[in-house]
């Protein structure tokens, strides 16, 4: 690299290689950032991204190059020595501790002390100050525990803003974001860089890519494929470079049936304080829709179906037979299946190989024999998911840790279909994956569909809900605001209903 750049970068990565059990996932990686400017980072899953932002931040050590801050050759060994030299990160995976409070989290590390003492009470005015900017309200004396994923985001969002780093990392901060808040973030990021903040913004929304960012560098499978101004390159031309061949069609085909059985009937399904009313049904081989803003009761609305949350009120009809859930064994025994929105926290085990994650809901029914755990079946079956599903993997017996975000995804679909769900809900099923992966999973759904089971897609990406769904429930304050079919659902429609806009809503 001319080391008349590297005088002018305020970050460079020279040669960055990275290798996991020989594995290499990181080859070569060099290129450099410039103090002030927003650097988008793309690729698809795998492609190492997350390995080489991790690098940056301390939690992995690179197995070769050199990490050059401001000219200077350093050694990032922890995150701790990151947050020194002021380099901070808001990662894709929540990092934040359920038992404590919002303020407590934002603070975990960074405490104000008074004395002896913590400033408690200064801890708790910067907290909600920040979360004002953001424009979430919180009460920053509620627990992590009780927040929807969206609001920890915004936690995350908010715990990395009062590190005041010099280099600031986004991790798929946006994929649990409305339109409306993505723009609020959008505009926090601008009066950074005006303070001369550099940020690195990983996402892959490629249109938030070209709205916010300077220059965009992508990588494919471990190796950099170049560096562009975004000026230079449109939407179409990085799907291009990130999957290496030209990217089409994204949805396939909409499965239009002008009618259907009913599979799914709720009727005033009310839980106080939180869903009124609720009323829907979904017919055989059908692509649900349910949109709304963050808060409107979409994720509440399916955990109660679930189990996962007591009704108060209200009736649940499968197959036109009212059932009775109570507890999530209630709903897999009546062919109900979850995508949960939180991967993480509700998915995955992440110290899990594949076999035990896709056996996980299905194992006392399909994989014990004579008390037994029938290890050779269970392998069997993984690996027919990974066939099926595409899943990349260079063992099974590899915890799901070390997966990317689309491969984590579908070892999740794979242990709900192991149990033969009738009716699946997806929550948020595209978070925090690649292009290419998200149409592997379009297409996953669209042949579910096609088969009979009935599908509910709660997505907070309008272009998912339009592309996939034939009829569409907007909710609003946990209520209906409509129900949309065929060419009324539009983004207009959607977020009129959403928000309240519709005259009569």
């Amino acid at each position: 690299m001319d080391t008349s750049q590297l005088s002018q970068d305020i970050l460079n990565l020279v040669g960055i290689s990275k290798e996991f059990s020989s594995v290499r996932v990181l080859d070569t990686i060099t290129f450099g950032i410039r103090p002030g400017e927003i650097m988008g980072l793309i690729g698809e899953n795998g492609a190492g991204k997350s390995t080489l932002i991790k690098i940056i931040c301390g939690i992995y050590q690179q197995s070769s190059g050199q990490v050059i801050l401001e000219g200077k050759a350093v050694d990032i060994p922890d995150y701790i020595t990151a947050k020194h030299l002021g380099i901070g990160i808001v990662p894709q995976e929540f990092n934040l501790i359920n038992s404590l409070t919002v303020y407590e989290n934002i603070f975990l590390g960074s405490e104000i002390h008074k004395g002896l003492f913590l400033d408690k009470r200064r801890m708790r005015e910067i907290a909600s100050e920040q979360l004002a900017q953001l424009k979430m309200p919180l009460d920053v004396n509620r627990l992590v525990s009780e927040l929807s994923v969206a609001e920890k985001q915004m936690v995350e969002i908010s715990k990395a803003m009062i590190l005041e780093a010099r280099i600031l990392i986004f991790d798929e901060p946006t994929t649990t974001l409305t339109g409306h808040e993505v723009e609020i973030l959008f505009s926090l990021m601008r009066k950074l860089k005006a303070k001369g903040v550099t940020m690195i913004f990983v996402s892959h929304k490629l249109h938030e890519v070209t709205t916010i960012c300077d220059r965009v560098t992508i990588l494919r499978d471990g190796k950099l494929i170049g560096v562009d101004e975004i000026a230079d390159v449109d939407e179409e031309a990085l799907a291009r470079k990130m999957v290496g061949r030209d990217f089409s069609q994204v949805f396939p085909p909409k499965i239009t049936r002008s009618s259907g059985e009913e599979m799914l009937s709720v009727q005033d399904l009310s839980i106080t304080g939180l869903l009124h009313h609720i009323t829907f049904n979904l017919r055989k081989g059908e692509i649900l829709g349910f949109a709304g803003l963050v808060g409107a009761g979409r994720t509440e609305t399916m955990e109660a179906l679930m189990g996962l949350r007591k009704i108060d009120s209200g009736k649940v009809f499968i197959g036109g037979k009212q059932v009775r859930i109570k507890h999530p064994k209630d709903a897999v025994k009546n062919n109900l299946g979850y995508i949960s929105e939180d991967r993480q926290g509700k998915g995955v085990v992440q110290i899990f190989d594949i076999p035990k994650n896709i056996s996980l809901i299905s194992l006392r029914n399909k994989y014990v024999n004579k008390g037994f755990i029938d290890k050779n079946q269970e392998a069997i079956a993984a690996r027919k998911y990974v066939k099926d599903f595409n899943i990349v993997a260079s063992s099974l017996n590899m915890e799901l840790k070390y997966f990317s975000g689309g491969n984590q995804q579908k070892v999740y679909l794979a242990r709900w279909m192991d149990t033969g769900p009738q009716i699946l809900i997806l929550d948020e099923p595209t978070r925090g994956i690649d292009i290419n992966a998200k149409s592997e999973i379009y297409e996953f759904v669209h042949t579910l569909a096609a088969s009979g089971i009935g599908c509910i897609l709660v997505s907070s990406e309008l272009e998912e809900i339009i592309g996939l769904c034939t009829r569409v429930y907007v909710l609003r304050e946990g209520q209906i605001a409509d129900c949309l079919e065929g060419q009324d659902i539009t983004e207009e429609n959607i977020m009129f209903n959403a928000t309240g806009i519709k005259e009569g809503i």
